[in-house]
């Protein structure tokens, strides 16, 4: 099983890919999310010229952040300054839209915005439409403005089978964000690989999932602070979709549902309040506050992260290789760089 990082966009992310080169790991991720993060080509820009060999991730763009023409230049470019070693995320902006507190885009507009990527990074003219207009646009410069030979490797944000049918259908790989549970990522396979036959799309591609590790010392409470504080930020981006989409919740336990209304309570907003993006979003995916511990509840820390002792951890990542994960995508919180050695161990021995 391949391992790769996760991090927000910020300064001096570099530094940490670097290090990621360094140890060993696959890949180096970071978030999309405009009004929480920094930009992440900005981001991915620094760390193509540190480093040589590890492969460059956005972790995921949407077609409600930005229009294909402006994408598909980020990522050509980026693609020349680390040729061969991209890789384009792309979702429904699940976060990034309600951090401005609207919806998510559609699962057809995911499908049309990932092909236009597709073909403008490879170099072939796509459509573009505004309104009632439309046309074929292409890159009309390439030479040392953006690469179009070397393939950026695309790959679909899926929680459920429609996303995992439209990666089939462009021949693209499949990531998701604290999914686990290796009978979905069966599901994921079979779905995917049934859309790409149909379609008559070859299908060489890899399966993500971003998650967070903590090992078990002897004698630690799998449930304890040090638990919570590695893998809280997974477990509170999931309350926080359940706070700002209450429909959720039916998928949720009653102590997951108690943790919620918490949630709520805490920052003094309501499910139905317009303004609730303000607070709900404030610090996501960061190291939660201690204040905030008792809201990731046992059975998210069971469900979200890779939590165990190095026994249990090889055998569960065993199982997901088997359901299909090419890869775990680690965002290490609480101290990157003691995390990612601690990490890069874990997965040599």
């Amino acid at each position: 099983m391949r391992t790769g990082i996760v991090v927000t966009a910020r300064s001096g992310v570099e530094d940490l890919a670097v290090l990621a080169e360094e140890l060993g790991f696959s890949s180096f991720w970071v978030y999309d999310t405009p009004m929480v993060n920094g930009d992440p080509f900005v981001s991915l820009g620094l760390c193509a010229k540190a480093t040589s060999r590890i492969r460059l991730g956005v972790g995921v763009t949407s077609p409600a952040l930005r229009s294909a023409p402006a994408a598909a230049a980020a990522l050509a470019s980026l693609n020349a300054l680390a040729p061969g070693r991209i890789i384009c995320g792309i979702g429904t902006g699940n976060t990034a839209r309600r951090t401005l507190g609207m919806l998510p885009t559609t699962m057809a507009e995911l499908e049309r915005f990932t092909g236009q990527l597709q073909d403008l990074c490879a170099g072939r003219p796509t459509e573009y439409r505004e309104r009632d207009r439309v046309r074929d646009v292409r890159f009309l410069h390439v030479g040392p403005y953006v690469n179009t030979d070397d393939p950026v490797e695309f790959v679909v944000a899926a929680f459920g089978l429609k996303a995992a049918a439209i990666a089939g259908r462009r021949g693209a790989g499949v990531i998701s964000f604290g999914l686990l549970d290796p009978a979905a990522w069966e599901g994921f396979d079979r779905a995917r690989r049934e859309a790409a036959q149909e379609a008559g799309t070859p299908l060489d591609v890899d399966s993500y999932v971003m998650t967070s590790v903590h090992v078990l010392g002897e004698g630690e409470d799998r449930h304890g602070d040090a638990s919570r504080d590695a893998m809280g930020h997974i477990a509170m981006a999931l309350l926080t979709f359940a706070a700002d989409n209450p429909a959720f919740g039916d998928a949720l336990t009653d102590e997951e549902n108690a943790a919620v209304q918490r949630l709520l309570d805490r920052r003094g907003t309501t499910a139905t309040a317009t303004d609730r993006h303000h607070v709900l979003y404030r610090g996501y995916l960061g190291r939660i506050d201690p204040g905030d511990r008792d809201l990731v509840v046992p059975s998210l820390v069971d469900k979200l992260g890779l939590v165990g002792t190095r026994d249990e951890l090889t055998s569960r990542i065993a199982s997901m290789e088997e359901a299909g994960i090419d890869e775990i995508v680690i965002q290490p919180v609480v101290d990157p760089e003691v995390e990612m050695r601690e990490l890069a161990k874990l997965v040599d021995g």
